[in-house]
């Protein structure tokens, strides 16, 4: 039987699709802005068709309803990342957390928490019958190589992206065919705060580096600073249309690279259409599974690997909390550890942690005497390279706790910065 014969018998209805799910399965979703949301939706109009369905997956970019309100008895969702449709089950009880970093979970799908069926969200085949996984390799393509079932919306939308990014249609079970529009992360609002810390961390950055970044205001900030910089390169577990932005610029150009060069290396991506067509067919993206993209000894054969990712909460020692307010979690640490580990392997690496001095209309600094009760330390003291706000750059690597504590208190808020310095001469036994 030919591959293309093959494909037609395994098309179905996304309802026919779902019904192959069998009550106390664990269902692991594509990544993010690669989520099927036919297929769902289909699971979710199914439900009382089902018992204990486990959920699993990072970052939803979707309404996430199968963390609804009453739906307790048919689904839980087990987060690996929280994001703003699912923290409300978890903080409730009708969800649950498990911590891991993300260059760890593909292991994890293999030895721990075996995915029974696999929810995929594919490019259409190509003429040798291969479909790519699009703007999701990260976990997906390892979770879907040790699940059960894989169940897949193939979609013309999906942009054919390269690298380590294929499936063949032998592979998958049910084949629902659905032209959707991708989910679409816009790009956020920049403000003048946000543009200062970005000017700040882009100080940092020398031609010809290497760049991971991370999602949101502060990392797109930073973009926008690098624009007189010249052959940077990218390997980031993610990137959005900021990098498109400076490669059409001719900022970043990857030539530097000593891993890959002339490619941008990423696990996922996030954005609109016009990152997917940016990512479509082209050989300078090359997506891979992250556990090769974040892993530290990989990261680190990229010399001079600048790793900018934010953060919640610093104490004066230098512990970092990024996914957590006191003890309410509200994500999770997805590559964060894994590059700053990666930069400090790196030769001439440079690991950066930004974040706005202050909190809650600047109520609430976030450069503290001590972390919120019950907080968790997502990067340690001991890991902890550069540290940045509005106010400037502390550079904590191979400072004593005094002198860490005086830089951190030389870019917090002035108007806690009193407040610091008496935590500062009370703790040190010596005036500030």
């Amino acid at each position: 039987m030919s591959w293309k014969e093959l494909y037609k018998s395994k098309l179905c209805t996304p309802d026919e699709a779902v019904s192959y799910i069998k009550s106390g399965d664990r269902v692991v979703f594509t990544h993010a802005t690669g989520e099927s949301t036919v297929l769902t939706d289909a699971l979710v109009r199914n439900a009382e068709l089902y018992e204990n369905v486990e959920i699993v997956h990072l970052v939803s970019m979707s309404k996430a309803p199968y963390c609804n309100p009453g739906m307790e008895k048919h689904f839980r969702h087990n987060a690996l990342f929280l994001s703003g449709s699912t923290r409300e089950a978890i903080a409730d009880g009708r969800g649950d957390f498990t911590p891991a970093y993300f260059s760890q979970i593909p292991d994890l799908f293999r030895n721990t928490l075996h995915p029974n069926v696999s929810l995929l969200h594919l490019s259409p085949p190509d003429q040798h019958g291969y479909c790519s996984f699009g703007v999701s390799v990260d976990y997906t393509k390892p979770a879907a190589e040790c699940a059960d079932l894989r169940i897949a919306q193939i979609n013309a939308s999906m942009p054919r992206t390269l690298g380590n990014s294929f499936i063949h249609i032998n592979q998958i079970d049910y084949i629902v065919e659905a032209d959707t529009p991708l989910i679409e992360l816009q790009p956020p609002k920049i403000t003048e705060l946000e543009l200062k810390i970005g000017e700040n961390c882009a100080s940092l950055v020398c031609d010809g580096d290497t760049l991971q970044l991370g999602i949101g205001a502060i990392p797109d900030a930073v973009l926008h600073a690098l624009t007189d910089k010249k052959d940077l390169g990218i390997h980031s577990e993610m990137f959005s249309d900021g990098v498109v932005d400076l490669v059409e610029k001719g900022v970043i150009t990857n030539k530097k690279k000593s891993l890959y060069p002339g490619k941008s290396v990423v696990a996922f991506l996030m954005g609109t259409r016009r990152l997917y067509d940016y990512v479509d067919n082209n050989p300078s993206v090359q997506l891979m599974q992250v556990d090769y993209v974040n892993n530290p000894a990989v990261i680190a054969q990229n010399d001079n690997l600048v790793s900018i990712n934010s953060c919640v909460q610093v104490d004066l020692m230098g512990q970092v909390v990024s996914t957590s307010v006191g003890r309410r979690q509200i994500s999770g640490v997805g590559g964060q550890v894994d590059f700053v580990r990666g930069a400090n392997m790196s030769k001439n690496g440079r690991s950066i942690l930004a974040m706005p001095s202050t909190a809650a209309g600047g109520k609430i600094s976030k450069i503290v005497a001590d972390i919120d009760m019950g907080a968790a330390v997502t990067t340690n003291r001991y890991d902890v390279g550069y540290i940045v706000t509005e106010y400037g750059v502390a550079d904590l690597k191979g400072k004593t706790l005094r002198d860490r504590a005086r830089a951190l208190i030389q870019i917090a808020h002035p108007d806690f910065r009193m407040a610091l310095v008496e935590t500062y001469e009370q703790r040190f036994k010596k005036r500030y």
